[in-house]
């Protein structure tokens, strides 16, 4: 068993053996939902957002309260994270209250600084930047579709956002042969696909492929797409035009059945026609259940098997 870190900030935390060992939990605790039912007894998780949030909130606060613990949602309203009272206040008066925080928000360098200043365990369950969680949960359902994780081809098309990201790195972390297909402009940040490319050396896995090309889907075992224009990001007028020919549709696929995944909410018939959608939605609402049972493996390594934390 691997000692996991305190935090789970960003997927590069993890090493391919905690990853594996997320995913076997998860689909562990998914087939057994009573297991660990007691593992959080006693304690009080927290999740705190500035981001409206459906799978998010529910799954963890399901997942919490599945585990045993008590689930505490904190409208960030009241708190004025960052800017009524700073991160690292926050950070210590919480850490007096909570077992675990778990924060939704634009800001990623705050939450870094929540987590410095926090004696707890914080898990961001999305910012500007990553998307950890979802990627984890993904991984789960693309290994029960391939039964192994290693050599699967994985490819993101549309807005190189925190999904694409993080999807990206728990991808040359674990083995995926990634490809990102995205419009010129809005591919991954430079650095962060640097990056994923030193872990992938590290791990022996390939660097990840960027390309404009949207021909690059028919390579693929699996898809995913995301909205084109993420949460937060709608006043910054983003053109859906340069998205066009990155849309997942029939003619795209040019008659080749590739599963599709899509982290939700979808709008149909921009990312993906309703045709596709509707092929795969019982793919795409899986990946939406594995949610739940990722983040209670992310809560039952985090709080309960991470020693160097207990100690």
């Amino acid at each position: 068993m691997n000692s996991f870190p305190k935090d789970l900030i960003s997927i590069a935390n993890l090493n391919q053996a905690q990853i594996i060992e997320l995913v076997e939990l998860a689909a562990n605790l998914k087939a057994n939902r009573k297991t660990h039912q007691k593992s959080l007894t006693g304690l009080t998780g927290g999740l705190l957002t500035t981001k409206p949030s459906l799978r998010t909130r529910l799954s963890f606060e399901i997942g919490l309260l599945e585990l045993g613990a008590h689930s505490l949602f904190i409208r960030n309203d009241e708190v004025g994270l960052g800017v009524r009272e700073s991160y690292e206040d926050v950070a210590n008066v919480l850490s007096r209250y909570l077992s675990v925080l778990i924060v939704r928000s634009h800001d990623h360098k705050g939450l870094i600084d929540l987590a410095k200043h926090s004696t707890i365990p914080i898990i961001n369950a999305l910012t500007d930047e990553e998307h950890p969680c979802q990627a984890l949960s993904d991984l789960l359902t693309i290994y029960e579709q391939f039964n192994r994780l290693k050599g699967v081809k994985l490819a993101y098309i549309g807005d190189g956002n925190n999904v694409c990201v993080s999807l990206m790195l728990a991808s040359a972390i674990a083995g995926l042969e990634f490809t990102a297909i995205t419009p010129t402009g809005t591919e991954p940040n430079k650095d962060t696909v640097n990056r994923a490319s030193q872990l992938a050396k590290q791990n022996g896995t390939l660097a990840p492929n960027i390309t404009n090309d949207p021909k690059a889907v028919l390579e693929a075992d699996i898809l995913y797409t995301d909205v084109w224009v993420s949460m937060g990001d709608e006043g910054k007028q983003k053109s859906k035009n340069i998205f066009q020919n990155y849309q997942i549709n029939a003619n795209l696929l040019n008659g080749k059945s590739i599963p599709v995944l899509h982290c939700l909410p979808a709008h149909k018939e921009e990312e993906i026609s309703q045709e596709i959608f509707d092929k795969n939605k019982k793919l795409i609402f899986d990946q939406a259940e594995n949610r739940l049972h990722m983040q209670k493996a992310i809560l039952v390594k985090l709080l309960v098997e991470n020693k160097s934390f207990d100690s």
